[in-house]
């Protein structure tokens, strides 16, 4: 894992520059907030293909559909809570009903929000994606996989919802076998006490947490689940049957988000034990993001603990 750490909504932007170089029919909307979202840099390089709607992410949605109607590859962003949270019906009947391929790139969720407060920490966000008929949901961990996920969207005929993070995040993926596809997961670490199944920023936690008890002795793996939705049954089952108990983590609600659909695959197929680390049914605060992560039980150290007193109760 790198010392080096870059925000995923950094690697969003640059990446929007990068493909729309060399693709004319690359469109991004935004809501009143490029400079933080980061489209800022695609509106500087192509202000003829940028269209801010303001503060009205519901008309974005429905602008966004239209254009992907007529051909375009668009991609609307906003802040997690405006474009999952306020536009979620006209997503629901503009985007997802008819099958448009919009891709919808949220940024600003989670704690991680930090002093933005408990109104803008959206920790519902791929619950609500994750219930919509046809929607493919993404969360990328880091800068490298935050990059493949634009290029796989360019050619994706389908609605998408993409989760962006504020906070600067190590670079976990700079290897030179590393391979992205929609709805594979990857391991990262081999291990046959446990399973941290993990997503986003989760996920160098997750390996933070398998460094230290692999130092006392556990053997954890750890795998990399960047699609919520479709979400890879094999990988999981695989940890399921090989390590029979699997630790989810999320910077989301453990209900309804990632912990949940780990949890309905395992009931259905492969029943073990599953214990989901994430906000637990309460809303945020405001504060320093990586305070708060410590503060909800989102820290790596949390997540070691957590995983030690599960495989002692095997």
């Amino acid at each position: 894992m790198s010392e080096k750490k870059i925000a995923t909504r950094e690697s969003y932007g640059a990446a929007l520059v990068e493909y729309a170089a060399i693709d004319p029919d690359v469109v991004v909307l935004d809501a009143d907030l490029a400079a933080a979202t980061k489209t800022g840099m695609f509106k500087k390089a192509f202000p003829e293909r940028f269209i801010d709607c303001g503060i009205a992410e519901c008309n974005m949605i429905g602008v966004a559909a239209g254009l992907a109607a007529a051909g375009k590859k668009v991609f609307a962003s906003s802040f997690a809570m405006f474009a999952a949270g306020r536009a979620f019906e006209i997503i629901r009947n503009s985007v997802g009903y008819p099958h448009l391929p919009v891709k919808i790139c949220a940024t600003h969720a989670g704690i991680s929000v930090g002093e933005d407060g408990a109104t803008h920490q959206c920790c519902e966000d791929l619950a609500l994606m994750r219930t919509i008929p046809g929607m493919t949901v993404l969360n990328p961990s880091d800068d490298i996989e935050a990059k493949a996920v634009v290029k796989a969207l360019l050619h994706y005929d389908a609605p998408a919802y993409v989760r962006f993070g504020r906070l600067a995040v190590p670079v976990i993926n700079d290897t030179p076998d590393y391979h992205f596809e929609i709805g594979k997961g990857i391991q990262l670490r081999e291990g046959k006490d446990a399973t941290i199944l993990a997503t986003g920023l989760m996920v160098s936690m997750a390996l933070e947490a398998a460094d230290m008890l692999n130092k006392e002795g556990l053997s954890v793996r750890v795998v990399n689940i960047h699609t919520i939705k479709p979400i890879d049954e094999e990988i999981i089952l695989k940890a399921a049957k090989e390590t029979g108990l699997l630790i989810t983590a999320e910077e989301h609600s453990v209900i309804g988000g990632f912990g949940s659909a780990v949890s309905e695959v395992c009931a259905e197929k492969c029943p073990v034990r599953v214990v989901k680390i994430g906000v637990n049914d309460v809303f945020g605060k405001s504060g320093p993001a990586a305070e708060l992560l410590k503060i909800y039980g989102l820290s790596a150290e949390h997540i070691a603990e957590t995983v030690r007193k599960a495989i002692a109760e095997k």
